[in-house]
């Protein structure tokens, strides 16, 4: 990831790593030579992945070890193992193993970032801001991104609260929710914040209301006084990147999931 160059903030790829994971955090967390697995009951496959947050010592000889120690770490959570791997050259000889273990590439997503931020002169009082969830917020979140049942919601409500942030939603002209987004405040240090959760009703699409929630949250980080904020969208939503990319956001790097390909298994007969 690059280098973002602000002056007084250290915003290394590393410390902006740390600060994505922080802001979605998994329910269960364990570490084993420096890689991270995350196991939220299979809700999001962020939650769900191994961070590489640090490559060993010695490198490569000791992949084969660490998948070992993965693979019984997810079976015994009846989860398949996936690593969230970011596309630069500490990770190369990482996903050089993955390609050689049948790891998949899949879910491409860039990281966008937008600094510094301004205040923006009449902020839209419309918003609705709010330290939590509401239900109507969830509702909007899992109509559109949410896979899976009440048990999943609740899981996916877990990991939204275990990081301060700011929930906004916007309705449309008969009252009802219309989209909602999220800015994630993981790290006071960082100076930064994480735009999460963009989501838009299907049936109030192409009515402006994205970009409404978008500069609401980029302005409340602004208020707080937030060098910057950045994003993650996938690499196939050209729209949404165009909408990113009018706000002032530009793209500071890129991650994909690798995942274990299922075993086949021998039948009788």
């Amino acid at each position: 990831m690059k280098e973002m160059n602000v002056p007084g903030v250290h915003t290394t790829r590393f410390a902006v790593e740390t600060a994505m994971d922080a802001a979605w955090p998994a329910v269960e967390r364990h570490e084993s030579g420096g890689w991270v697995f995350r196991a939220a009951d299979g809700v999001t496959q962020r939650a769900n992945s191994i961070w590489p947050r640090r490559i060993p010592d010695g490198g490569s000889p000791h992949f084969p070890v660490l998948l070992r120690d993965a693979r019984s770490w997810y079976r015994n959570r009846r989860l398949p193992v996936i690593f969230q791997v970011f596309d630069d050259a500490r990770t190369a000889p990482l996903n050089t193993f993955l390609d050689a273990e049948g790891f998949t590439r899949q879910s491409e997503t860039l990281i966008m970032a937008s600094w510094p931020l301004a205040a923006a002169a009449a902020p839209d009082r419309t918003v609705e801001l709010s330290a939590q969830p509401s239900d109507e917020w969830l509702r909007v979140w899992w109509d559109v991104d949410g896979r899976g049942g009440a048990e999943a919601l609740a899981t996916a409500r877990g990991i939204l609260e275990g990081c301060p942030a700011l929930y906004a939603l916007v309705r449309d002209d008969g009252g009802r929710p219309a989209a909602v987004g999220r800015l994630a405040l993981p790290d006071k240090t960082l100076g930064w914040g994480g735009i999460y959760c963009m989501a838009t009703h299907p049936d109030a699409r192409r009515r402006g209301h994205g970009t409404r929630i978008l500069d609401a949250l980029l302005q409340a980080a602004a208020e707080r006084g937030l060098e910057g904020c950045w994003l993650l969208v996938t690499a196939a939503n050209r729209a949404a990147q165009e909408l990113y990319a009018k706000a002032g956001f530009q793209e500071t790097g890129r991650y994909l999931y690798r995942q274990e390909r299922p075993r086949r298994h021998l039948t009788g007969c």
